[in-house]
């Protein structure tokens, strides 16, 4: 009984992308954080963010199980049978209320901004993902998280370049995200951003993104260059090259990890 419970355990957490899911919850916390939420705030924060990027992932692997099944993905434990989809849909049914109510906790600007940002994660399983504006959801999501912490721990927007430089993160994020599945989402008719541009001028565009994104957070709040921008950025452009190097979705971890380094950077210097 133990050994089944704990495989199904396992195989849940695995549907729910816990790699961007975990890294989009340090991302908040690390912001409430650098902006001096109270306690609790933040992890009212932490909350809303974890179990709201716990429902996108795992309605992603229930939305695209025929899909991942055809394309013989083996990470995929819906598809492969480990997992059910009723257990998938229980989560999601206690899941969702939780999000609901730890994100209007946060003050109903805050809380609306943030279902409205798990909603749009969701649209880009339900069909976004197959059309061009398929970098939408992800600029949006990185763009506005930081909106979203400001709002809930000082009741204020926050500054204009914050949301600039998520949502260049998070397209870039986007792209690099989708090269290692372009082959089997083309066969299963997905014809999104990543696969107009194809897998090199992806990766390139999202190089890009995320250098710019990057120098805006670390350039834009001192207005120059100091020490911990130096630091930052040759830790990124190490990242960077690393990412193009890894197989699989290497880049997309160095990604996520170029995106702490910057909220890691905020943080040094609050």
């Amino acid at each position: 009984m133990t050994s089944t419970a704990g495989v199904r355990a396992t195989a849940l957490l695995r549907a729910s992308h816990p790699e961007p899911g975990l890294a989009v919850t340090v991302l908040a916390v690390l912001l409430a954080t650098t902006w001096d939420a109270p306690v609790g705030a933040t992890a009212l924060v932490g909350l809303a963010a974890l179990s709201g990027q716990l429902t996108v992932g795992w309605s992603n692997d229930l939305v695209d199980r025929e899909r991942d099944r055809l394309s013989g993905r083996p990470d995929k434990p819906v598809a492969t049978g480990l997992l059910s989809t009723a257990s998938v849909r229980a989560a999601i049914a206690v899941t969702l209320p939780v999000s609901a109510v730890a994100s209007l906790s946060l003050g109903w600007r805050a809380g609306l901004l943030h279902l409205v940002l798990v909603a749009m994660g969701w649209a880009y399983n339900l069909g976004l993902k197959r059309t061009a504006f398929s970098w939408l959801p992800y600029a949006a999501c990185f763009g506005c998280l930081p909106v979203v912490v400001s709002l809930a721990a000082r009741d204020e927007p926050g500054p204009l370049w914050t949301v600039v430089a998520g949502a260049l993160l998070g397209t870039g994020a986007h792209l690099v995200n989708a090269v290692p599945d372009l082959e089997d989402d083309r066969r299963t008719g997905v014809r999104g951003l990543p696969h107009r541009l194809g897998a090199r001028r992806s990766i390139d565009v999202a190089t890009v993104l995320m250098l710019t994104g990057t120098v805006v957070t670390l350039v834009v709040p001192v207005g120059g260059v100091d020490a911990i921008a130096v630091v930052a950025l040759v830790v990124c452009a190490v990242l960077l090259v690393a990412g193009r190097l890894a197989p699989g979705r290497g880049t997309f971890r160095a990604a996520l990890g170029i995106a702490l380094v910057d909220v890691i950077a905020l943080l040094l210097r609050s």
